[in-house]
């Protein structure tokens, strides 16, 4: 687990910061090198990412829950409602659930917030919260479970189910 911090906070670096880690050396034996590859439109860099690289963020609508006080901290204690998909990475309807659970999500414009909990990882949480299948998808407010549904649900039914949690 602490190696997915890590690896989650290197990727979260940009070129600019990676540049200021590296030795002065470096900085002049890579300078030379990738002057020497540079063409008239762009100079290439082979320290930046390719694209932009997403990383956990507290403001983040959506997240993947790290460990038992992240939980507490992030879903207990949130200001916001809270909807935690208890989910496997081996699990079929899972993967169909989630981009479509994420979607009705979004359309709330940051009035509802989405934690991700993999019941292979985090078996506590699942036993602590009484799932027995997945995908669980439970509704909490203020730290209380206010409702929760078990299996696929379409569009519709996602969107209304996100509507009435945060109308309660």
């Amino acid at each position: 687990m602490a190696h997915r911090l890590l690896v989650r906070r290197i990727c979260s670096l940009s070129a600019k910061d990676i540049c200021r880690l590296r030795s002065p050396a470096a900085a002049v034996a890579s300078s030379s090198f990738s002057t020497s590859l540079q063409s008239s439109t762009a100079r290439v860099s082979f320290l930046s990412p390719p694209r932009s690289l997403p990383h956990a963020s507290r403001r983040e609508v959506s997240f993947n829950v790290q460990d038992n006080e992240d939980f507490t901290e992030r879903v207990i204690n949130s200001e916001l409602p809270v909807l935690v998909d208890f989910h496997a990475q081996w699990c079929g309807p899972c993967k169909i659930l989630g981009p479509r659970l994420e979607k009705a999500i979004a359309k709330q414009k940051g009035r509802v917030a989405m934690a991700k909990v993999d019941i292979d990882d985090h078996t506590d949480l699942a036993i602590e919260y009484g799932v027995s299948a997945v995908p669980t998808v439970l509704a909490m407010r203020g730290g209380d479970v206010v409702d929760h549904f078990v299996g696929i649900k379409d569009d519709d039914e996602l969107d209304s189910f996100v509507s009435k949690v945060i109308g309660q």
